[in-house]
């Protein structure tokens, strides 16, 4: 149906990867992988620390949402790259490409809070030992964990109304593997300035103010640190939060490489690398980094295992 020169678009067509037709099972191969693997590893934190009730603690029920949330974030785009990798036509209807658009911004805002949530843990952790569990109570955390579902829920939500507004234009051809909202905005035929300031004004909520509390939190933990310079309160320090600023860094790394390190050439294709770091690798390692430099995760694992193989042997 058209209206003048523009046209209702019913699909989107989904270029994928810039990947030779010859490399197509390998890559099929490599991201099915890399996507069980990362559905196992958070869904087996997720679990561990639901059995395991020394791990009912305000550090590790973020950690349980960020796992969680990890995990929704690579289902929203990794099944349907899989699927148009063996598609003759990559298209994805209208309302699921909204759809994607709105579960992708959900979970990527959600970790970028979490992380927020995590940092004032640590500092509170390191900063006021005695008074932890006051401080930090099962209510406060509760209240942190809704507030960071309540935002980013009300986030992307007016970025998916907003996108649901525009009109499109005859070409409906999405240069990415999933509903990217820049890319979307690129075939919009009417007005996005208003798209465009959102983008700015919730872009700055999402990422530089979590980032600049994150920052605040860790400023605070080195002075405290620095009042009491002990090799045991440093390694106690690195201990404490060497994994989460692993996955800091990773989550930040990847956003500053792709939106504050523009470059002129291949932008398209550095955009698309990059968005696989993010929605593919990242959550992918997070549940190795906090497993392999967590005690406690470790001594979870090997206590529920135990025990499941004993009740295997009474059987």
């Amino acid at each position: 149906m058209e209206r003048g020169n523009q046209t209702v678009v019913s699909e989107f067509l989904l270029l994928g990867l810039p990947i030779e037709s010859h490399q197509q099972d390998l890559f099929y191969a490599l991201f099915l992988s890399m996507y069980l693997t990362t559905a196992l590893g958070n869904l087996i934190i997720i679990i561990l620390i639901h059995l395991d009730s020394h791990l009912h603690t305000p550090m590790y029920l973020f950690l349980s949402n960020l796992s969680f949330s990890d995990f929704c974030f690579s289902s929203v785009t990794i099944p349907k790259l899989l699927q148009n990798m063996q598609s003759q036509v990559p298209s994805i209807p209208y309302a699921g490409c909204l759809a994607q658009m709105y579960f992708f911004l959900l979970f990527a805002d959600l970790e970028s809070f979490l992380l927020v949530a995590m940092a004032y843990d640590r500092y509170v952790a390191i900063c006021f030992p005695l008074h932890y569990t006051s401080i930090m109570s099962p209510k406060l955390c509760l209240c942190l964990v809704a507030l960071s579902w309540l935002l980013t829920t009300v986030i992307s939500l007016s970025h998916t109304l907003l996108m649901a507004r525009l009109s499109f234009c005859a070409n409906n051809v999405i240069p990415h593997f999933f509903c990217d909202m820049s890319a979307l905005l690129k075939l919009a035929c009417s007005d996005i300035q208003i798209n465009k300031l959102m983008i700015f004004i919730l872009g700055g909520l999402v990422i530089i103010v979590p980032f600049l509390l994150i920052f605040s939190s860790y400023a605070r933990i080195v002075s405290c640190i620095l009042k009491v310079p002990s090799s045991r309160s440093i390694r106690k320090a690195f201990s404490t939060c060497g994994s989460h600023l692993s996955v800091v860094s990773l989550f930040y790394g990847t956003i500053i490489g792709l939106y504050l390190c523009p470059s002129a050439n291949n932008s398209t294709i550095k955009e698309t690398v990059m968005a696989v770091m993010y929605t593919v690798v990242t959550p992918m390692l997070n549940p190795f980094i906090y497993s392999f430099r967590n005690q406690d995760i470790k001594g979870a694992f090997k206590k529920v295992f135990s025990k499941q193989m004993a009740n295997f042997s009474l059987r």
